[in-house]
């Protein structure tokens, strides 16, 4: 369970953390430094897909896999935002949304979870839609300069990073809502 393939590759998202941090302070040139975190970056959020896939296709998927994946997921999104922040590519209200959803809605999960009614708080398509966004908004932040010569990519990276915003809201009030009747039925 701790060290199938699939929940090995979860693992290394969060190894890759330090790393994509650490990019930031080697005594690289500017440009460099942002490659470097963005292929670093874009190759470890493909190991989200892939360790998912592979969980099923081997038929190594467990409970402690299933929670650690979003873990991971939120680890990496939360370091890359606070390191886009310091680099003044990413406002700190934006990054301050999205991580403090993380919070809630992780907090509404563990709540739902103990009084049985994790169901109605399950991942649905806008939450996704959310982690999508976020996950290619990252790495255009990252790399901010121009992507084949052409693709100006602090542009898109913000536009999308706020699309993701706008994401993250409307998620959270989707789950709080669909949270809002079991918490009413047990307040009672």
């Amino acid at each position: 369970m701790f060290l199938t393939l699939p929940t090995l590759l979860t693992w290394a998202r969060i190894v890759a953390i330090p790393l994509i941090v650490g990019v930031f302070y080697l005594p690289l040139d500017a440009g460099l430094r942002n490659l470097v975190a963005t292929v670093l970056f874009v190759v470890f959020a493909l190991t989200d897909w892939l360790d998912g896939w592979l969980a099923r296709k081997l038929n190594q998927t467990s409970s402690f896999g299933a929670f650690l994946d979003p873990v991971a997921d939120k680890f990496l999104v939360c370091a890359c935002l606070l390191v886009l922040v310091k680099l003044d590519r990413v406002d700190a209200l934006v990054a301050l949304v999205i991580i403090g959803r993380e919070i809630a809605i992780s907090s509404l999960r563990e709540w739902m979870a103990q009084i049985g009614a994790s169901r109605s708080v399950a991942v649905h398509m806008l939450g996704k839609l959310k982690t999508a966004t976020q996950m290619t908004a990252i790495p255009f932040l990252l790399y901010d300069g121009a992507l084949l010569g052409v693709i100006d990519t602090r542009l898109w990276g913000t536009a999308l990073i706020l699309v993701a915003t706008v994401l993250t809201i409307w998620s959270m009030v989707y789950y709080l809502q669909r949270a809002l009747p079991e918490i009413r039925a047990k307040a009672k």
